[in-house]
């Protein structure tokens, strides 16, 4: 049985990560990227689909921990009878060779721990062939994969498992370093574990020591810089690409089958990601971001896909894997997502935002790239009138959905501001024309009066989150009576304990069976409604509850069951630490990602919506700025 999703830290080396239970055994662990095969996958079956366990022999051990400072660096320590020790795991930052480091240092009496290591390349499945060297050295391999396990403590075989037994006493240090390589290629070289640790540690304090501080307040620094360095950990550093999460099948529903797999770039976290990083003064991930996104995208503007593998990938084939048994009994356990395949017109505003921000930053903005944004609007000029799968990616077919329409005029909105503010070459009127177009369409069809808010797709009564996100770009001031109702629509109806579900799984048509938990990004952006409403003590105390829900080491997944207390989903998640991060900025006084992106905008005024808005912001035609 693995522990609960809030049991688990992470550790990483910018290219993959492993997640490390209070009880020292490492279940989940995919080598060498994000995206490939676990060789550890107990996470989402049982010990034997393979774990690596470091802990005291005796049962009864008090455990504590955290990260070093501001590093990636794990402390546990468990405090027995006998004595205590700390079990320090990192990943060093990747050079030739990617290594798991666990060190066990005793820091009172003596205590006997216990190891076993259970390999299994291929999420869990293929055993493979283990030879000692001379030196005492472990080699384990399957196919192409290998991994090599250095250690001064004798071992063991024991029924397909490496285990043995040491003691620790105070001032002592036992190392262990797991080190994974192509079995075609030669033995990685060893490395030195306290040189690596040393370095490990530079490397992360040099990293947060760029964060930029926010102005006139400390309150947030510590949670918002442990969701800055999450955000490190789940960037591929080769390419800048940035994983929704390290994991796959984690449930949205303990037990249910809302199971996906999350290893992948979403588009759709592109402006939200920027901003998080540009406003922290993260500008060289920034510039990544902004560079894996315009690769990624270049080619037949018909072809552009929601998510894409850590390089750029486009074919992420969803199979279901039949030797796990899944997450606390969540089946199917999904590797690959079927909805890279789907239509969602939104990706498109999230594409022309970012690059729009991404210019205003001047991060390498070339005419090639904005050839290429020209072509893309081209392209939606000609499928935005039409249904797509919306932002949650549902099953349930295509229809209307309002958020889609909203982010489509973001688009045109974004190339107008583009052209005009940097002298760009473009068909602007007509982009104007267009944009009217679509703001008369959301405002005439999205809005409706019976049940007073804007709701998920047109014709529809369900509420739907993604609306929160409406003032957030700029479509419409939070102050316009239709966003007042919404907000307050969706605090009646959607919100569960004080959090806020995307939407009602009853009436939202998902094509999908069972319910969800509450979706943490959709909290924080109701915390940023209340703000621009004025709500300012509504949306602190919302922002606290939020940041409650952390566990021990800061990390937050995708959904909070209220009805279990537990954490829920795909862990940890770049969106629900991106949305932490922008909020906080939000309800500081330095940067607030809600005015950069909706001064970035210019709400177009109608017949329509003429009456709603008599008091837009001024000074939104200029662009956006700090």
């Amino acid at each position: 049985m693995p522990s609960r999703i809030e049991d688990y830290a992470l550790v990483g080396d910018c290219e993959t990560c492993a997640l490390v239970a209070r009880d020292g055994s490492v279940d989940w662990l995919c080598w060498p990227r994000f995206d490939s095969g676990a060789c550890f996958a107990a996470l989402l079956g049982d010990a034997g689909n393979g774990r690596w366990l470091i802990a005291p022999r005796a049962e009864h051990a008090t455990v504590s921990r955290r990260y070093r400072g501001d590093t990636l660096i794990l402390e546990t320590t468990f405090d027995t009878h006998d004595g205590s020790v700390m079990l320090v795991d990192f990943m060093p930052p990747r050079a030739k060779a990617s290594d798991l480091v666990r060190l066990v240092v005793g820091t009172r009496g003596t205590v006997v721990m216990r190891t076993e290591l259970v390999i299994r390349f291929d999420y869990g499945s293929l055993v493979p062939w283990v030879t000692r060297a001379t030196d005492g050295t472990l080699c384990a391999i399957s196919g192409p994969d290998l991994a090599v396990l250095r250690t001064t403590v004798p071992l063991r075989g024991e029924d397909l498992k490496t285990v043995g037994e040491f003691a620790v006493s105070a001032g002592e240090t036992v190392p262990f370093v797991l080190t994974y390589g192509a079995s075609h290629r030669r033995i990685p070289a060893a490395i030195d574990p306290a040189r690596a640790l040393a370095d490990t540690e530079a490397f992360w304090q040099k990293w947060a020591g760029r964060f930029h501080r926010f102005e006139g307040t400390n309150e947030w620094i510590d949670p918002v810089m442990r969701s800055l360095i999450t955000l490190k950990a789940l960037t591929y550093r080769p390419t800048g690409g940035i994983v929704a999460a390290p994991t796959t099948s984690l449930p949205e529903q303990l037990g249910g089958s809302r199971n996906w797999d999350y290893r992948f770039c979403w588009l759709r976290d592109a402006t939200f990601a920027l901003l998080a990083l540009m406003n922290s003064n993260y500008y060289d991930e920034a510039r990544a971001w902004r560079a894996w996104l315009l690769r990624t995208v270049a080619g037949h503007p018909a072809q552009v896909q929601i998510m894409y593998g850590l390089a750029g990938e486009r074919r992420l084939t969803e199979w279901a894997v039949p030797w796990l048994g899944g997450y606390e009994g969540a089946r199917p356990v999904r590797i690959g997502n079927a909805a890279a395949a789907q239509v969602q017109i939104d990706i498109y505003g999230e594409v022309m935002d970012a690059l729009h921000h991404a210019r205003t930053e001047k991060l390498a903005a070339t005419q090639a790239g904005w050839m290429l944004q020209q072509e893309l609007l081209t392209h939606l000029e000609t499928i935005w009138a039409e249904p797509d799968e919306g932002i949650w990616e549902v099953r349930g077919g295509a229809r209307h959905f309002t958020y889609s329409k909203v982010m489509a005029w973001v688009a045109f909105d974004r190339a107008i501001k583009s052209a005009e503010r940097f002298g760009l070459d473009g068909p602007v009127d007509r982009w104007r024309a267009v944009r009217q177009r679509i703001h008369d369409d959301v405002c005439r069809h999205a809005f409706n009066p019976r049940v007073g808010a804007f709701v998920q797709s047109y014709g529809s009564e369900a509420l739907d989150a993604s609306v929160l996100l409406i003032p957030l770009v700029g479509f419409l001031p939070a102050t316009d009576d239709r966003m007042r109702s919404t907000v307050e629509a969706i605090e009646r109806c959607l919100q569960v304990d004080g959090f806020v579900r995307r939407y009602d799984p009853r009436t939202g048509r998902d094509g999908l069976s069972g319910r969800e938990g509450a979706f943490l990004a959709c909290s924080f952006w109701l915390a940023d409604n209340l703000a621009l409403l004025g709500r300012e003590q509504d949306a602190r105390r919302l922002f606290q509850r939020l940041l409650a829900l952390r566990n021990d080491v800061g990390l937050l997944s995708e959904e909070y069951d209220p009805a279990t207390s537990r954490l829920v989903g795909n862990f940890p998640q770049a969106l629900s630490h991106i949305s932490l991060i922008n909020t906080a900025h939000n309800l500081s006084h330095g940067r607030r990602p809600i005015e950069q992106r909706a001064r970035g905008a210019a709400p177009a005024v109608s017949d329509v919506v003429a009456k709603a808005i008599p008091d837009a912001p001024d000074g939104l035609d200029q662009g956006p700025g700090p």
